[in-house]
C-alpha cells in the first residue's frame, strides 16, 4: 500500500503552475480575464489547485504567468479595501473567503514571455524550483479533494526518485488529447479511488489511437526531478511545434530515469474546453455545501419538466 499522509516530511517542497496560455477556446469571456481565474461554482478554477497544493503540503506555489495575466497574482494578495468594507457590513463569510485566499499558499510569479509549449512553460520554473524536485499541476484539470491524488504521488518519488504521472484511463476516441504511457505492473496498489502504481515503460505525446501504446493518458499532475530542467533545453519542438514535456520526460526515461505513474480513478473536472467546463460546474455545483440541496433540486425538475 502507499502512505498518503501530507504531513510526512518531504523533500518536495515547491509546485509549479503553468498558467500563461491565451485561453483562445473561452473568448471572448477571456479577452480581458484569464481563464484560470473564471469561476467554477464560487470561486476561480485557479484557487482550487492551489488549494489542492497546500493540502498536499506543497504551500510554495510559482505560477508561470503570460502577459495580460497579472490578476491571477492580485487574486492571492490582500485587498485592505475590500476586507474594511465586509467587516464593517458585518458579511463575516464573504470577509472569510476574501481572506482565505490569500493565506492558502506562498504565491510566487515569473513570465513566460511566449508560449512554446508546456515544456518551455515548465523551464521557466528552473531558477525558482533550484535543484529538488517539484510537482507540476495543470489548471484545467481540478482534482476533487475528496479524491487528492498528489499525496501519493509525492510518497512514490519520495521512495523511487525521478519521475511520477498521474495517469487516467481514457476513451479510444480521446487518445489523440494526450500523452499516452506504455506500462508494466508493479504489484501495487492504491486505496479507494486511487488504482495501481505502475512502472512506466514508454510514452508518446497525442499519438493516434491506432498507434497508441495503451488507453492510459497523463494528466495534469507531474512530480519531476529537477533533472528534467536540462532535458527540456535539449528538446527540440514537437506536436503541435511546441515543446513538449512528455518529449523530455520521454528522453529522461530512454536515459534510465525511473518513471511511475498512479492510476487515478477519482472524481476529476476537466475545465479545458466549454462543453467539460459547464460539465464540472454541474457536478461540483451539486455538492456544494451552501447550494447544493437547492441546485439538485432544480436541476431535477429542469431535467423532468424541459428536457423530457
Amino acid at each position: 500500500m502507499v502512505e498518503t499522509s501530507a504531513a510526512k516530511p518531504r523533500t518536495t517542497r515547491k509546485a509549479v503552475i503553468p498558467a500563461a496560455g491565451l485561453g483562445t477556446r473561452f473568448l471572448p469571456a477571456t479577452k480581458a480575464v484569464p481563464k484560470e481565474l473564471l469561476p467554477v461554482v464560487d470561486k476561480p478554477a485557479l484557487e482550487y489547485i492551489v488549494e489542492e497544493s497546500a493540502a498536499a503540503g506543497l504551500d510554495d506555489v510559482l505560477l508561470v504567468t503570460g502577459r495580460g495575466k497579472s490578476a491571477m497574482v492580485d487574486h492571492f494578495d490582500r485587498r485592505p479595501d475590500l476586507e474594511k468594507s465586509l467587516e464593517e457590513k458585518g458579511k463575516t463569510a464573504e470577509l472569510n473567503a476574501v481572506r482565505r485566499s490569500s493565506e492558502i499558499a506562498s504565491i510566487n510569479t515569473c513570465r513566460q514571455g511566449e508560449p512554446k509549449g508546456l515544456g518551455h512553460a515548465v523551464l521557466c520554473a528552473a531558477s525558482h524550483v533550484g535543484n529538488e524536485p517539484f510537482a507540476v499541476m495543470l489548471g484545467d484539470d481540478l482534482i476533487d479533494a475528496r479524491d487528492p491524488i498528489l499525496p501519493a504521488m509525492l510518497d512514490v518519488q519520495e521512495e523511487h526518485g525521478g519521475i511520477v504521472l498521474a495517469l487516467l484511463e481514457v476513451p479510444r476516441e480521446h487518445i489523440k488529447r494526450y500523452g499516452i504511457v506504455a506500462v508494466e505492473e508493479t504489484g501495487r496498489t492504491g486505496e479507494g479511488h486511487l488504482g495501481n502504481i505502475v512502472r512506466v515503460t514508454d510514452m508518446v505525446e497525442k499519438p493516434d489511437p491506432e498507434d497508441a501504446p495503451s488507453n492510459l493518458a497523463i494528466i495534469g499532475r507531474y512530480v519531476l526531478p529537477a533533472e528534467i530542467f536540462d532535458a527540456i533545453r535539449d528538446t527540440k519542438p514537437g506536436a503541435g511545434g511546441e515543446i513538449q514535456l512528455t518529449d523530455a520526460m520521454a528522453d529522461l526515461l530512454k536515459a534510465g530515469t525511473p518513471v511511475h505513474g498512479v492510476v487515478f480513478k477519482g472524481r476529476r473536472y476537466d475545465t479545458g474546453a466549454k462543453i467539460d467546463y459547464l460539465k464540472a460546474t454541474v457536478l461540483l455545483g451539486v455538492d456544494h455545501d451552501e447550494l447544493g440541496s437547492e441546485f439538485r433540486e432544480w436541476l431535477t425538475d429542469y431535467v423532468k419538466t424541459s428536457l423530457a
